[in-house]
């Protein structure tokens, strides 16, 4: 521990745990030895930290959260009272694993109260996991998730980390969209007494001429699709049928686009990421491509993302 961080005379700090400083450690508090915490934290009462555990800087950890080995909590971080963390997938009364699958909590996210994360789960940058949440697989960046087993309910908006993004029904002009490069397209519709006809030609109506195309369909409901960048293709997202909400991402912007007419394509240009969810039961949406399949095309790492986009 460093001189200018404060230990209250009934916590424990064993020695061997390192305090960076400027960081308040309050009433019952227990650090074992091997723990790492930052500097300018705010430790509740009633917290427990084990050994193999890494706390950043400006984490603030509310009353009654135990910390267990192989938990890992970035910078600026909120854990909400009575969190519950976990690190053995199959726990057995003294049985002890070798290694613990790590959990991190990415920089800049919050796990509300009474949330409970289980072994190995990454909660993505700037993610709010909801109160009583209880997380079974990993949260993507900035997404907003919510009940049991947890769900995505939406995605925080880029300019104040306090509010959900707002959802955009059918745009027809793209200065609404804070994500620049990424553009709305109307199609043309044709009506007679045999039905509607939507259509788009290259060059006129489409930014590209396709050389593939894939339909997406049957999609559960809660399921997320995309959460992907490509390097160098572009794609344009149609929504023949139902509805789907589309999430942009250029590394600094977001938006969310709802796809529910085919007479609206979402162009999406090359290293923007893209989420797709609130799929309807019905929906069915079909992707137009720049080029044929190539996997080393997809950057599906978000940090690698921001890292490529920072580099360009």
């Amino acid at each position: 521990m460093t001189s200018s961080s404060f230990i209250h005379p009934k916590a424990i700090v064993e020695p061997g745990a390192q305090i960076g400083p400027g960081t308040k450690v309050w009433v019952f508090v227990h650090v074992l030895p091997g723990a790492v915490i930052g500097a300018d934290c705010n430790l509740n009462n009633h917290i427990f930290i084990e050994n193999q555990v890494r706390i950043g800087d400006r984490v603030t950890i509310k009353c009654g959260v135990q910390i267990w080995d192989g938990v890992t909590i970035e910078d600026d971080v909120f854990v909400g009272p009575n969190a519950t963390f976990t690190n053995d997938p199959f726990p057995r009364s003294k049985e002890h694993l070798k290694t613990y699958p790590p959990t991190r909590i990415c920089k800049g996210a919050t796990i509300g109260a009474n949330a409970t994360l289980l072994p190995g789960i990454t909660v993505g940058v700037n993610a709010l996991v909801g109160a009583g949440a209880v997380i079974t697989r990993d949260v993507p960046p900035h997404a907003i998730v919510v009940g049991n087993p947890a769900w995505i309910k939406g995605y925080v908006a880029s300019e104040d980390r306090k509010e959900t993004l707002k959802s955009h029904p059918v745009l027809t002009s793209r200065k609404t969209l804070a994500v620049q490069r990424v553009n709305i397209i109307k199609l043309p519709l044709i009506t007679d007494l045999r039905g509607d006809l939507t259509y788009g030609e290259y060059d006129q109506h489409l930014p590209f001429a396709p050389k593939r195309f894939f339909v997406i369909h049957n999609v559960p409901t809660l399921a997320v699709r995309g959460e992907h960048a490509h390097k160098e293709q572009h794609q344009v997202l149609v929504c023949l049928q139902g509805a789907c909400s589309v999430v942009v991402d250029d590394g600094v912007h977001r938006d969310e686009i709802i796809l529910n007419t085919p007479e609206i394509g979402l162009h999406i240009p090359s290293m923007v990421w893209a989420t797709q969810y609130k799929y309807s039961a019905d929906a069915i949406l079909l992707v137009l491509a720049s080029d044929i399949y190539n996997a080393d095309e997809y950057i599906r790492d978000y940090d690698q993302f921001l890292d490529q986009v920072s580099k360009t």
